[in-house]
């Protein structure tokens, strides 16, 4: 049986603590591969355009093309309409029926996950590894919301003890529109691909 770690989002941009997540995934509970999967249609960003998915998946691939382990799949950006981590994950149940599946989740997405599509679904299909980090608009400690949601659910939630990197790709395409750097952040050659297709710039669409 294959592990395979799936991390999700628009990835718009993918940055250094999306890496991060990965690669501790990946060494902390020895999995097979993490495959970083960007997301067709987010049903819950509403609030700004999505990048095209043709940038969103260049920016992914060239990211991890130097980590072993690492894949880009282009599996919900194929699906038509609204992509739903639930859905997704019994798709890839029908497909790689003999996989075992780990969602990778940052600590923000752990106290919001009631509120997505069907997300006892989406506990009782993948073991949940969410970065180790106190999230400062929760409720309760992590560890006490990890205990509710098992004993709810019937989850298998596992911390990942990597520290978040304090940055949203939100605030990335912001500081790119302003004109700031990205090095930090980001690969290199994600700066680099950014800047040549203009990604972000005032005026386009996409770029908060």
């Amino acid at each position: 049986m294959a592990e395979i770690g799936i991390m999700g989002g628009t990835f718009d941009p993918i940055h250094n603590g999306h890496l991060m997540l990965g690669r501790q995934a990946l060494l902390e509970y020895q999995l097979d591969e993490v495959w970083f999967m960007p997301s067709g249609t987010p049903p819950h960003k509403k609030d700004h355009a999505v990048t095209a998915v043709e940038d969103r998946l260049a920016m992914v691939r060239l990211a991890i093309e130097t980590y072993q382990g690492f894949l880009c799949s282009d599996f919900e950006i194929m699906r038509q309409g609204n992509t739903y981590t639930a859905e997704t994950l019994k798709l890839l149940h029908k497909i790689y029926p003999k996989h075992q599946f780990y969602f990778i989740i940052g600590a923000d997405s752990l106290y919001q996950l009631e509120k997505w599509y069907h997300p006892h679904e989406v506990m009782t299909q993948a073991v949940l590894l969410v970065a180790d980090r106190e999230y400062e608009q929760a409720h309760c400690p992590i560890e006490e919301q990890i205990a509710c949601l098992k004993k709810r659910y019937g989850a298998d939630i596992r911390l990942l003890h990597c520290n978040e990197m304090d940055v949203s790709s939100a605030e990335l395409r912001r500081m790119e529109s302003q004109g700031k750097k990205l090095t930090q952040y980001v690969p290199k050659c994600v700066e680099k691909y950014i800047k040549e297709h203009r990604l972000y710039q005032k005026g386009k669409g996409n770029q908060v």
